[in-house]
C-alpha cells in the first residue's frame, strides 16, 4: 500500500527527469543558430516566468498570493537554485571537459540526501546508499567519465562542484516553501524570481539578430519554456512534496539516461557498451527506491 501511495510521486519526479534530459532537442537547434550557452539559460528562465504568469494569471491568480517573510524560500529555488546552478555549470564546461561537467553536477542527489539527514533527521537508509551509489556510477559510464581523455582544472572542479550543490539546493528550499504553499505556486515564484535574475546574463544584440533572422526559432524557443522548463518543474515540485528530498534528487538522476537516448534515437548518436551500463545502473538505482 504505501508503494502504491509513492507510485505517483515516483513517477512525476521520473517523467520531470524524462523532459529535462530532451532539453538537447531545442537546444541544439538554438545553438547551430548563433546563440550562446548563456543566453538559452536566459530565453529558458524568462520564457518559463512569462509562460507561468500569463497562464495562472488566466487559470488560477490564488498561486500569486504569498506572505513576504515566505520570498527567501522563492529567492533559494530561483536564484540561488536555477541560476546560480546554471552559470556554475556552463562555466565549469568552459573549463572542463563535458563529461566532468556532467557527473559533477550529477553529485547533486549526494548534497541532497546529507542535508536532508542534517536539516530534518531524514534517515540515510542502506537502500538510499546503494541507490545513491548505482546513480552516481551510471552517471559516470553515460557522461563518458571511464573513456579517458577527461579535461580537468582545478577551478573547473569546484565550478562543477557548486553546480551540484546550488542544484541540489531547489530540493532543500523547495521543501521549505512546500511546507507553507502547494506546488503551483512555488513553481511559479520560483521563476517569478529566476526569470529577471537571468537577465543580467542577457546578450541583447545576439538575441535580437538569432532571432530576428529566423523568426521559426520561437516555436523551438517555446517548446524548450514549455516542456523542458515548466512542465518538469511542475511535475519535480509536485512529486518532491509527496516524497522525501534525497529520494526525489537521486530519482531525478534520470535526466542523463534519458538526454543520451535522445541523442541516440533523434541525433543518431552511438551507444557504446559503456553507456548501456550506465543506464542500467541508474534504471536500478531508480527500481531500488521505487
Amino acid at each position: 500500500m504505501e508503494t502504491q501511495k509513492r507510485a505517483p510521486a515516483s513517477a512525476a519526479i521520473l517523467a520531470a527527469a524524462a523532459l529535462w534530459g530532451m532539453i538537447g532537442l531545442w537546444n541544439r537547434t538554438l545553438m547551430a543558430a548563433g546563440l550562446s550557452p548563456l543566453s538559452i539559460v536566459v530565453v529558458r528562465n524568462l520564457g518559463g516566468m512569462l509562460l507561468l504568469a500569463a497562464f495562472f494569471a488566466v487559470k488560477d491568480r490564488s498561486v500569486f498570493r504569498v506572505e513576504r517573510r515566505h520570498l527567501k524560500y522563492f529567492l533559494g529555488t530561483g536564484v540561488v537554485s536555477v541560476v546560480f546552478f546554471t552559470v556554475c555549470y556552463f562555466s565549469c564546461q568552459k573549463l572542463c571537459s563535458l563529461a566532468v561537467a556532467s557527473i559533477l553536477l550529477y553529485t547533486a542527489p549526494s548534497f541532497v540526501v546529507i542535508l536532508s539527514a542534517v536539516l530534518w533527521k531524514e534517515p540515510v537508509t542502506g537502500k538510499k546508499l546503494l541507490a545513491l551509489g548505482l546513480t552516481l556510477l551510471g552517471c559516470a559510464c553515460v557522461c563518458g567519465v571511464f573513456s579517458g581523455g577527461l579535461s580537468v582544472t582545478i577551478p573547473g572542479v569546484l565550478l562543477g562542484l557548486g553546480s551540484g550543490f546550488f542544484y541540489a539546493l531547489y530540493s532543500i528550499f523547495g521543501r521549505y516553501a512546500l511546507a507553507h504553499y502547494p506546488p503551483l505556486t512555488v513553481t511559479v515564484w520560483t521563476f517569478l524570481f529566476a526569470g529577471p535574475a537571468s537577465l543580467v546574463l542577457i546578450r541583447p544584440a545576439e538575441l535580437a539578430g538569432t532571432f530576428g533572422g529566423n523568426p521559426g526559432l520561437w516555436g523551438t524557443a517555446l517548446a524548450l519554456a514549455v516542456f523542458s522548463t515548466a512542465i518538469p518543474y511542475l511535475l519535480y515540485t509536485w512529486g518532491l512534496a509527496r516524497t522525501e528530498p534525497g529520494k526525489a534528487s537521486i530519482l531525478a538522476s534520470l535526466e542523463p539516461v534519458a538526454a543520451t537516448l535522445t541523442g541516440v534515437l533523434a541525433f543518431g548518436e552511438t551507444l557504446g557498451p559503456l553507456t548501456a551500463l550506465g543506464i542500467l545502473c541508474v534504471l536500478a538505482g531508480v527500481i531500488i527506491l521505487r
